[in-house]
């Protein structure tokens, strides 16, 4: 393939083994996020109803929790050893977590604590396997390649969360909350599936791998921290999505004040998806192409913050449908961009390490921010809770806009030809 074809939108999927495990992820990311969805619903109906705010919230402190112990070593472990081995075991663990939250499920709960534990187990897992799969993919594809691969994996993940929560609301309605979790445990088979079949993976010689140990955890976050853009975007999505995380609060919406049910709430949580889907169609053939990185990743991120805003002020189910919409769009084009200037400045003997570093940001924003959240939401209502939220997003971005100069300056600097 030339060098041209290489740089093209969808030239990550000339390569097998990234089809392979495009295709896998695809599956099972669908069947997480249709798990996703059934917890927090879950989790509502078993709490008592002056305290769900805070319930639902908890699901985020419980997944933070677990992501804050792991994260950092997952990164070092990705480092140091086979990353699809890797990935191999931590899919096994995560089939069997969510076979487990089906059988006490199907026996009959009345607290949400067993699925706070067993979410947090899953969060813990993840972050190992998270750490696995980002380090693995540019190592599937030549380097004029990883756009497209960042962008695909962009499309997958957004593809995944429109037909998950809708697909989610479908089976709790006519089969039984439990059943999700079924159908997530079947879908980890997917990625197993996908990794057994790849041939000639590429490994880290040996020479360069990492180390299991405090040094070289030490050594990642010395790298992210003294890495300006990476160190900005990072902390531009954790501020971002830890005041604007109102999925939490989706329940008490589509009940209290949309009125639309489970498969009502399943169309809400899809939404976001469904605006990041059609906004990756689109940003796909372009990413390479946008010249001001910076600068389109700053007003990205404001316009999540004001559609946030205007979610939470909403009474009508599409007009709240199409502002959790755009929060997706504008989340996309924050990722793409966002997954560019970490991958391809990052080398990769230290790829594990920044990745895992940036879970920490990634996941525990969105985490975190659903405790906050609850616990706004609590005191003051959820309405007031979103709003607010909305508008600390986009102070705190401009904030960071103007405190992180190359933030703003980041241009792409590879011409194309």
């Amino acid at each position: 393939m030339s060098p041209l074809n290489q740089s093209g939108a969808f030239a990550a999927l000339s390569h097998r083994n990234y089809r392979l495990i495009w295709g896998g992820q695809l599956v099972s990311t669908a069947g997480s996020l249709m798990q996703n969805a059934a917890v927090l619903w879950h989790v509502s109906l078993l709490a008592d109803e002056h305290s769900r705010p805070l319930a639902l919230g908890l699901v985020g402190f419980f997944k933070f929790s677990a992501i804050l112990v792991c994260a950092l070593f997952s990164g070092v472990v990705a480092d140091a050893f086979d990353r699809r081995k890797l990935m191999m075991l931590t899919t096994s663990i995560l089939t069997v977590l969510a076979a487990l939250l089906a059988t006490v499920t199907f026996l009959g709960l009345e607290h949400p604590w067993p699925i706070y534990l067993l979410t947090a187990l899953s969060s813990g897992v993840g972050t190992f396997d998270g750490a696995a799969r980002q380090s693995l993919i540019p190592n599937l594809v030549p380097r004029l390649a990883l756009p497209s691969a960042i962008a695909l994996n962009t499309i997958l993940y957004q593809a995944a969360s429109s037909a998950g929560p809708a697909l989610s609301g479908h089976v709790m309605v006519h089969f039984g909350l439990g059943w999700v979790y079924v159908v997530n445990a079947a879908s980890y088979l997917a990625v197993i599936g996908a990794l057994a079949a790849m041939r000639d993976v590429p490994r880290v010689a040996a020479a360069e791998r990492g180390r299991v140990s405090l040094q070289a955890a030490r050594e990642g976050l010395h790298y992210v921290f003294r890495a300006p853009l990476i160190r900005s975007s990072m902390l531009l999505d954790f501020l971002a999505t830890f005041f604007s995380s109102a999925t939490a609060l989706l329940p008490i919406f589509a009940t209290d004040v949309l009125h639309v049910g489970e498969e009502g709430y399943g169309y809400l949580v899809a939404a976001p998806a469904v605006g990041a889907l059609i906004t990756s169609a689109v940003l796909a053939p372009l990413a390479q192409r946008i010249v001001a990185r910076g600068k389109v990743l700053i007003w990205a991120v404001v316009l999540y913050g004001l559609a946030t805003v205007l979610f939470g002020v909403s009474k009508s189910f599409w007009l709240t449908y199409v502002c959790l919409a755009l929060t997706g769009a504008a989340d996309t084009v924050s990722i793409v961009l966002r997954n560019i200037i970490r991958q391809l400045t990052t080398p990769d003997a230290l790829r594990g390490r920044m990745i895992s570093v940036n879970m920490i940001f990634f996941m525990g924003g969105p985490q975190l921010g659903e405790l906050e959240a609850g616990v706004v939401a609590q005191a003051f209502g959820a309405v007031f809770s979103v709003v607010s939220g909305g508008v600390l997003c986009v102070l705190a971005t401009l904030g960071v806009a103007w405190r992180e100069p190359q933030l703003r300056a980041y241009r792409r600097e590879d011409p194309l030809g």
